[in-house]
């Protein structure tokens, strides 16, 4: 008895699948929308139709309102009962509240990030300070803003804590508008004070300090919208 091997041939699962390097639409829109918000691009209160964003990115109504959705579940977007979607105007309530969970996560990202703050990174941290007071002295607000998270950003991700880093980032979400408008009734003139703090507390090793200075940075200034 003789037998038959048969060979079958898959060329599907021999061709290597191509991948498509652009993000899908719905993504494309939710991340330019998201980095606007965030930076305090986009005043608080200002209202944003499913159209406009449609129109804006070139796209259809579908994944416009896919992004839409999805900042609105971060709060970064309001949507009323009547389907009108705006960026926040923030009670004093919540502007204590949001305040007070910037000082929680963003100290204590800091204070795991003591251990591993080599001299490489002061020193970048010195360097975006310094461009930070180029923004100020060219009174532009949202080159500030995204400079000032920037800096906050570069020593958290030496903690090692995606997940704290990332509800810290949805906190930033919430306020940008607010930021922006924070930065106008601030009228800066020079860097955030407490930055050259937070340097020295990494150079010396001090976490006490370090704790203070972040947590003196990230209240401070919000308190002065509270009245």
């Amino acid at each position: 008895m003789t037998g038959e091997i048969f060979v079958i041939t898959n060329t599907s699962m021999l061709t290597t699948p191509r991948t498509d390097p652009s993000p899908p639409a719905h993504d494309r829109i939710y991340r330019g929308l998201r980095s606007r918000i965030m930076h305090g691009e986009i005043a608080p209160g200002t209202a944003l139709t499913l159209r406009g964003v449609a129109a804006e990115f070139d796209v259809s109504m579908t994944p416009a309102r896919e992004a839409v959705r999805r900042l609105s579940a971060e709060g970064a977007l309001t949507l009323s009962r009547s389907g009108r979607v705006s960026t926040p105007v923030l009670s004093n309530e919540r502007i204590e509240e949001l305040a007070a969970l910037r000082a929680l996560i963003e100290v204590e990202l800091a204070s795991r990030a003591l251990p591993r703050a080599h001299i490489a990174l002061i020193e970048r941290l010195h360097s975006v300070n310094t461009k930070i007071a180029e923004d100020v002295a060219r009174y532009d607000a949202v080159a500030y803003i995204r400079r000032n998270l920037e800096f906050h950003r570069t020593l958290y991700l030496r903690a090692q804590a995606p997940a704290m880093l990332a509800m810290a980032e949805t906190v930033w979400l919430q306020l940008g508008p607010t930021m922006r408008a924070l930065y106008g009734r601030l009228h800066h003139k020079e860097p955030p004070h407490f930055h050259r703090a937070i340097i020295t507390a990494l150079k010396a090793g001090d976490e006490p300090g370090l704790r203070h200075a972040v947590r003196s940075d990230v209240t401070q200034g919000l308190k002065m919208l509270v009245g």
